[in-house]
């Protein structure tokens, strides 16, 4: 074995088991959520949705992270607010869910002390991810929740953790619990016939975690863990790897469901430009860059409305996955992202496109050149 094999390893083990418990975490919401209890739901400042498992499994991650690696110089970038929940009608049932948890933390391979936490402890550790990142030092990055929209609605959501070392993504690991564990049945989530899932009851065995470590040239893909953990944790992981289309009339291309931040009809200017033939596969979520690195589609285009930044929680542990998988990943300037320049993924250069490899993405590039200066005219 390489010796850069051995480095991050401990990271990547405590990072991967910590999904899976959040992964576990959310499914437990999730059912809760889709039996009508619309309590666990508010809003937040911006509109956008924050959820019982958006701050308990900020929680969990921060607890565990701390127990693991010491809380004196952890820093911690995610998306939620301690000082929000304080006053929100969730603190209990986040209090709950977070202990719930905690309590099958073990069967994970995951050690929690001092349980049942109480609600100032939980407020402690979500505050505790409060750092901004940047070029200096080390950073993990967590969107505890990516995707809320498509959690609340029973659709694909991912949970999304990733480490940054002196400016670069080191490692990356996506929880997809929504996620089909079988190549190419993305397209039919929830849209499961009651014969098609009689004939093949395994067939649609759904929910896997992604991950990878920068310059291994390998991505990772296990299912989520049902019951006791009794085989090392990484003996039921196989390698993923990009779709070897290069056709762009072949080729399936991702973007977001939602339209409030992002510009769909200049997405659709740039597919018909790059001779795009296939309808749009808009899915939630980092689950976009999940398809992308197990070859269930080749393309994910990103085009940002006006005054929307885009964050460095949304996108770094699926960049890496996607790249360490054979993918390109780069702005439409066909730059590199930037994830040393704090919460933000500052100097974009219009939007964010992520390939299978180099012949379809620097057909992309051109068709956004192509298609940015029609829309000038």
């Amino acid at each position: 074995m390489a010796e850069g094999e051995f480095l991050f390893s401990k990271e990547l083990d405590v990072a991967v088991r910590v999904v899976h418990l959040a992964c576990a975490l959310c499914q437990r919401v999730q059912n809760s959520l889709l039996s009508a209890n619309a309590s666990q739901v508010n809003s937040k400042d911006d509109d956008s949705l924050v959820t019982v498992a958006d701050y308990s499994v900020q929680a969990v991650v921060s607890q565990i992270l701390s127990e693991s690696f010491g809380s004196q110089n952890l820093s911690i970038v995610a998306e939620e607010d301690a000082q929000t929940l304080s006053k929100s009608d969730l603190l209990q049932a986040v209090v709950n869910t977070v202990n719930e948890s905690f309590s099958e933390a073990p069967r994970f391979g995951l050690k929690v002390s001092n349980i049942p936490l109480a609600p100032n402890q939980v407020l402690e550790a979500i505050g505790r991810c409060n750092s901004s990142g940047g070029p200096k030092g080390r950073h993990w990055v967590l969107d505890p929740v990516d995707g809320t929209l498509g959690f609340v609605r029973g659709n694909q959501y991912a949970v999304a953790l990733a480490l940054i070392e002196e400016g670069r993504v080191i490692l990356g690991v996506l929880g997809c619990p929504n996620y089909p564990v079988k190549k190419g049945l993305v397209n039919h989530h929830h849209q499961l016939t009651p014969e098609m899932s009689s004939a093949s009851p395994d067939m649609w065995e759904k929910g896997c975690v992604m991950y990878a470590k920068r310059g291994t040239g390998k991505a990772w893909m296990q299912p989520l863990i049902h019951g006791e953990l009794k085989l090392n944790l990484f003996d039921s992981a196989r390698k993923i790897k990009v779709s070897s289309v290069k056709d762009p009339a072949l080729a399936t291309f991702c973007e977001p469901v939602e339209k409030t931040n992002t510009s769909h009809s200049f997405t659709e200017g740039v597919a018909h430009s790059a001779g795009l033939r296939k309808k749009p596969l808009r899915v939630y979520s980092m689950v976009k860059y999940a398809a992308i690195a197990r070859g269930d589609a080749e393309i994910y285009m990103r085009f940002a409305t006006a005054g929307y930044k885009e964050k460095i929680w949304d996108h770094a542990a699926g960049v890496l996955i996607v790249q360490e998988a054979g993918g390109v990943v780069t702005d439409a300037g066909g730059r590199p992202l930037d994830f040393s320049r704090g919460v933000y993924l500052e100097g974009l250069d219009r939007g964010i496109i992520a390939c299978s490899g180099a012949v379809l993405h620097e057909k992309i590039i051109g068709a956004v050149d192509t298609s940015w200066e029609c829309s000038l005219l």
